[in-house]
């Protein structure tokens, strides 16, 4: 429970100098009295400004300061909560806001944004709005809680009921759905590249296998055709050397032909130059008949034997010459046969050194092709490369996919969590349970007020006045003395309700003018019965006019005056 202890202010509005000291405490019920323009209604600023920032009534923040002095316009509550002390200091030229803590100030390092989130969401645990519709019932600007929008209606509903936290929540788990959803989008972004990387890497190596296989396949076929042509060339060689030792045996016949005919050629040479020798001998002897060197006659006899045989011996000579010539001939076709079988050998062994060469070639380009094949079986390291690259791939595609698993199973959680928080969700099964206790303590108060109609809030907060008089009524149709009525059996249920959920119950409740307008004699006693003997723990400050009406009734009576252009608290 809050209790508000005391409040002071100075140069706020038409105070002057000097501090004006309310004590909330002191007495039950109190009656603030004065003039029009007095400062009656100045509390009321000082109040919300230094607990929220702005002033109850339509003024800006920048005419709050005295108009007088210009400077050191300064507010002051202390409260307390449980155990712990509390103080609020607000003020403007110089701008000042600090909260204490049993008479420690907080961080005073934070913003002032911060500093005031911390007062209401963690200390006073209520916001401006719902203050004005527990704490403070105003006749000027205060708008009726009948009177709100019905979302401003659930707003103060969850603020007395503790539920604002849900929206809160809500409001939170909606930030981690969009973090979420962006996040799968995200992911899926990024699965649908991988998908892609996938699909491209796997073409790329379709296309290292199909080359590879044309590769492998080319080059067998080489590989095939040399050995084919390989084997052609040895058949080929096979039948040269056949032929080759069918002629080295037919020139063994004509071996020694050379030999021979060089035997022949000699004897023909030694019978040439005998039979130059006979003929020079029987010319010498038909020409001479007396010796031309000595020049002694030659026997005649002696000269014709000479003569005779001489051409004996030529004709025996001329016959061998002509037998020597003819077995010259044989030999030399002997020799010729020889030479061209020689040849025709040289010719076929050179043929099979050609092809011998040729096959050794082939067999150079089939082992250079083997070898082609097997560093491509055995070290196709590209393929490797884009074999583990894909894997990697497909890895990290396993992982971006449990991933976004992952999420969607968190998204699933989150979407039954904002469910659940929506206003249709567990809030409205909270308001559900207390809507019966509002609307008892709403008609409770009412029937306290002397005003007898069954006035009820749905869980839209719609409200239904059902009367033999009323039926089927709305706030609107009734009179503004029924308005007031209602509004005020609203704000007392409020405090129930409040003090039964222990969320924003508070000592302090304070109503401005309520007396002067719209409650007639009879409600006016109601209502100041209901202050005197139903609220209870609490301080109730009245302010009115109506001075000599109202003052027996309360126990402390407060006034306002001016002096010297200067609101003063008289009396106290």
């Amino acid at each position: 429970m809050i209790i508000f202890q005391k409040l002071r202010y100075k140069n706020f509005l038409s105070s002057g100098n000097y501090w004006t000291d309310i004590n909330f405490t002191k007495n039950r019920s109190t009656l603030v009295v004065g003039q029009n323009g007095a400062g009656k209604s100045t509390m009321l600023d000082a109040l919300t400004f230094v607990l929220f920032n702005k002033p109850f009534r339509k003024i800006n923040k920048s005419q709050l300061i005295n108009t007088v002095n210009e400077k050191d316009c300064r507010v002051e509550i202390t409260f307390t909560i449980g155990s712990e002390e509390y103080k609020v200091v607000r003020g403007i030229k110089p701008n000042i806001f600090e909260i204490y803590k049993n008479e420690k100030i907080f961080d005073s390092l934070a913003s002032s944004l911060d500093q005031q989130k911390i007062l209401e969401q963690n200390i006073l645990k209520l916001n401006y709005k719902s203050f004005t519709q527990i704490v403070i019932l105003g006749s000027s600007n205060f708008v009726p809680f009948m009177q709100l929008s019905l979302q401003n209606r659930r707003e103060v509903v969850e603020d007395i009921l503790d539920i604002k936290i849900f929206s809160s929540m809500n409001e939170t788990a909606k930030l981690y759905l969009r973090e979420i959803k962006d996040k799968i989008k995200q992911l899926s972004y990024k699965k649908q590249n991988i998908e892609y990387k996938i699909e491209t890497q796997n073409k790329l190596i379709e296309k290292l296998d199909k080359a590879e296989s044309n590769f492998l396949e080319d080059k067998k076929n080489k590989i095939k055709d040399l050995e084919n042509e390989t084997n052609n060339i040895r058949e080929l060689i096979r039948k040269l050397i056949i032929k080759v030792e069918d002629l080295n045996s037919e020139i063994s016949k004509y071996s020694d032909s050379s030999s021979k005919l060089k035997k022949f050629e000699s004897l023909k040479g030694k019978i040439q130059q005998k039979i130059s020798s006979i003929v020079n001998d029987h010319k010498f002897f038909n020409d001479n008949t007396v010796c031309p060197t000595c020049k002694q006659n030659i026997d005649e006899e002696f000269r014709l034997n000479k003569i005779e045989e001489t051409q004996s011996s030529a004709r025996e000579l001329q016959k061998g010459f002509k037998d020597l010539e003819l077995a010259i001939k044989t030999e030399e076709n002997r020799e010729e046969n020889f030479n061209s079988l020689s040849n025709e050998i040289i010719s076929l062994n050179n043929e099979i050194s050609r092809k011998n060469t040729t096959i050794s070639e082939y067999q150079k380009q089939i082992l250079s092709l083997q070898s082609e094949i097997q560093n491509v079986v055995e070290n196709n390291e590209e393929r490797d490369i884009e074999l583990e690259r894909i894997q990697s791939f497909k890895n990290e595609y396993e992982d971006c996919f449990n991933e976004i698993t992952s999420n969607k199973d968190e998204l699933s959680s989150y979407e039954f969590i904002i469910s659940l928080l929506k206003d249709d969700g567990a809030k409205t099964k909270i308001i559900d349970k207390y809507l019966p206790l509002i609307n008892y303590n709403l008609n409770k108060y009412l029937d306290l007020l002397e005003f007898s109609i069954n006035f009820s809030l749905d869980d839209e907060f719609n409200e239904k006045a059902l009367n033999p008089i009323y039926e089927d009524f709305s706030y609107s149709s009734f009179s503004e003395g029924e308005k007031m009525r209602i509004d005020l059996s609203i704000l007392f249920t409020w405090r129930e309700i409040a003090k039964v959920k222990n969320s924003t119950n508070t000592n302090l409740l304070i109503l401005d003018e309520i007396f002067d307008s719209s409650l007639d004699e009879f409600g006016t006693d109601n209502f100041t019965k209901i202050i005197r003997y139903v609220v209870k723990n609490s301080n109730v400050f009245v302010i009115s006019h109506k001075r000599e009406e109202l003052e027996e009734k309360f126990e402390n009576t407060l006034k306002f005056e001016k002096q010297k252009g200067f609101s003063v608290l008289s009396s106290n």
